[in-house]
């Protein structure tokens, strides 16, 4: 098949490393892969030089922006129907609000037979702003109709979509994002040496989090407890892998709250780095506001740990709770605190849950499963349309 992925900009994040798999994997199995972006622009990284040598065509388009700009949307929507009738593919998948709504309505000018957008977080609840939201939510809305399939990373996203009078319930498609399991399950660099290289003493107890340094990631709850939860556990430790523009700001509350010794900022580390950091900890926690389903919540599952997440949007679809970890009602310290005591003065709670968590995990979230369900969907959509020309 001659496949043409599309996502506004290929920083560090789920999404991006959702879409960088799908290519890999569908460029492996001899698929026509080209992958189209726009700059990777932000403190988050970037994922563009793997995907430069992946194999597959990689184009960036500089219109291509996240922020709402009319003259370069309509640039790259132009740039987009063009790029499409050249490549002529099967399949247009597109990624993320903004490129998903530019790039469908391109792939429809552009005729192109299959058009399938992935959705990985819902934008129409995203901004605090009601207006912003509700833009989305009707772009979204009009934009469903000319969509083939809508796939989404967990049920939840179907259901809020739905909900928000977006698409038609035969529509929508669950496929759980896929990771590289191997790295989490075989570590590159053992658990000892990576906690030496953080001055992590054997009997430390690190509770980590991996998520960007921005708002609603959840950081300040955990602030919030941090010098009660450090007086009752004094071998605790917190980790923070992950960068963003309010690193500061918790830095400078750290210090003021004398808890400097307790916490190990990583600051940006590529994704090959995730799965020792991963292994370095004892309880993965995400106390996230907003999410689809939480990579991280998998990565702490594969690792081996037990996890602790409020109950939104897809979270729930990545643990079993009581048994694999916690799902909290949503922002709830109370019971955050209460959770992470539990888990922190029973070492032997953790082991069992984190060993039935991996297996929850292991098989639900494999990449090759992902690249596996996608393939068949494509074929189903593409057979669809040939009997519906017939």
């Amino acid at each position: 098949m001659k496949i043409v992925h599309v996502i506004t900009r290929l920083i560090v994040g789920g999404a991006q490393e959702n879409t960088l798999l799908s290519c890999e994997g569908q460029h492996r199995a001899g698929h026509d892969v080209t992958l189209i972006t726009g700059p990777a622009i932000g403190p988050e990284g970037s994922l563009m030089q793997r995907a430069g040598a992946a194999g597959f065509r990689l184009d960036v388009v500089d219109d291509l922006r996240r922020a709402i700009h009319p003259r370069r949307d309509w640039a790259a929507f132009l740039f987009l129907a063009r790029r499409f009738k050249q490549l002529q593919p099967d399949i247009v998948h597109t990624h993320s609000s903004k490129a998903g709504i530019i790039a469908r309505w391109a792939a429809r000018q552009a005729r192109v037979p299959v058009v399938i957008h992935t959705i990985h977080g819902l934008a129409f609840t995203a901004s605090t702003s009601r207006l912003v939201n509700t833009a989305y939510r009707l772009a979204e809305k009009y934009t469903a109709p000319i969509s083939t399939r809508i796939v989404c990373v967990a049920d939840a996203m179907r259901d809020q979509s739905l909900a928000g009078g977006v698409g038609r319930f035969d529509q929508y498609v669950t496929i759980y994002s896929g990771m590289e399991t191997l790295p989490f399950l075989q570590p590159p660099v053992p658990r000892e040496s990576v906690r030496q290289q953080f001055a992590i003493q054997p009997d430390h107890i690190v509770v980590g989090t991996i998520a960007r340094l921005f708002d609603l990631k959840g950081h300040d709850d955990l602030l919030t407890l941090a010098p009660a939860l450090c007086r009752e556990f004094p071998r605790l430790r917190f980790m923070w892998v992950g960068d963003g523009s309010l690193r500061p700001r918790f830095e400078a509350q750290i210090r003021q709250m004398g808890l400097a010794d307790r916490f190990i900022l990583t600051g940006l580390v590529p994704p090959s780095r995730i799965p020792e950091l991963v292994n370095a900890m004892d309880i993965l926690v995400h106390p996230s506001r907003r999410e689809g389903l939480a990579r991280a919540l998998v990565q702490g599952a594969l690792a081996g740990k037990p996890v602790i997440t409020y109950d939104i949007d897809g979270n729930r679809e990545a643990l079993i709770p009581g048994r694999t970890g916690f799902l909290l009602p949503p922002f709830d310290l109370d019971t955050l605190r209460q959770s992470l005591t539990t888990l922190l003065s029973d070492p032997p709670r953790r082991h069992v849950m984190g060993d039935a968590g991996r297996k929850f995990v292991i098989d639900r979230f494999d990449t090759s499963r992902m690249v596996a369900a996608l393939d068949k969907l494509y074929e189903q959509c593409l057979h669809e349309r040939a009997g519906g020309a017939g």
